[in-house]
């Protein structure tokens, strides 16, 4: 009989089993937690005794989770939450906020809000680490079984139990190389070029070239990357269009001209997405208040710096 019990069991092995199951390897799990890959070793070893399953198991040369790890990782997840929420139930104190904090965000909005957010958190929340991981489609299991804990997507989830919130909108713009080629003059000229644009995996194209296909405009796509980061090097030095959000022009397509697209098109929404889990969590609505207070500035580095708002 094993010498450990379920009262054994501390946040310490609930974030280990959630870690190595995201890491996919004790390696990663060591270095995202900032310990050896021996202690994780020998904790995996008590939480094997506890739970009286392997939990991991030799796949090739790395780890695979057993159906049980799989199983009871997002039922750690739920119990890490409880945890937080147990020791931060009087007033919430930002300074005293020691956590890994995950938001899913693609490359444009990563790069346009994600910085600045970490700046103001670096002074606010010294103990809160930022991970980011890319939301691709996001899906409602990122949110759900706690893969992250925010989303910034300009296409929410349809889901009774998640929550959006507009953060700000965006026209999109023609970028292209003004060494190589001039703005397109009209839609003829624009319809006539090459273009390159992006397409999310599993092929999911972008809401613009969805929403311009079934008005009929048709463009000749020759390059599709999966991330706006992609398209900088293809558009440098040849005469490729790519129709993207004009906010770019201050980040990823920094270099690149731009001008307004030639046919209409929508605006594109971008919104903030959590779980109604985390609704009325202290914690949670004080991370919702600090990014929206920086979106103004983000998305319009003239203005001075906006006073703070408050998350619903």
């Amino acid at each position: 009989m094993s010498k450990f019990d379920w009262s054994d069991l501390d946040a310490h092995l609930l974030r280990l089993l959630v870690t190595v199951v995201e890491a996919g390897s004790v390696t990663g799990a060591a270095q995202r937690l900032g310990v050896t890959q021996s202690a994780v070793s020998h904790l995996l070893d008590k939480l094997r005794a506890i739970v009286g399953d392997p939990l991991f198991v030799k796949s090739g040369r790395g780890i695979v989770a057993t159906a049980r790890a799989e199983a009871l990782a997002p039922q750690a997840r739920e119990l890490l939450a409880a945890l937080e929420r147990f020791a931060m139930s009087g007033a919430f104190d930002p300074t005293r906020w020691e956590t890994t904090f995950t938001i899913a965000a693609n490359d444009f909005q990563r790069d346009v809000l994600l910085p600045s957010l970490m700046a103001r958190l670096r002074q606010a929340a010294p103990g809160l680490n930022l991970r980011v991981i890319p939301s691709d489609v996001p899906s409602l299991e990122m949110l759900r079984h706690e893969h992250c804990q925010l989303v910034i997507s300009p296409r929410p989830p349809d889901g009774a139990d998640i929550v959006q919130k507009r953060l700000f909108e965006d026209d999109y713009r023609v970028f292209y190389d003004p060494a190589v080629r001039q703005a397109p003059r009209d839609a003829s000229d624009y319809l006539a070029a090459d273009h390159a644009t992006v397409v999310y995996e599993p092929r999911r194209s972008l809401d613009l070239d969805q929403w311009l296909a079934a008005q009929g405009v048709q463009r000749r796509f020759r390059v599709m990357v999966p991330g706006f980061a992609g398209l900088p090097s293809f558009l440098q030095g040849s005469n490729l269009l790519a129709t993207a959000p004009g906010l770019l022009r201050l980040h990823l397509l920094r270099g690149l001209a731009s001008a307004p697209v030639p046919v209409p098109c929508p605006a594109m929404p971008m919104y903030l997405i959590w779980h109604m889990r985390h609704q009325h969590d202290p914690a949670h609505r004080w991370l919702r208040g600090e990014l929206e207070a920086l979106v103004p500035q983000a998305v319009n580095p003239a203005r001075g710096a906006p006073a703070g708002t408050a998350a619903g």
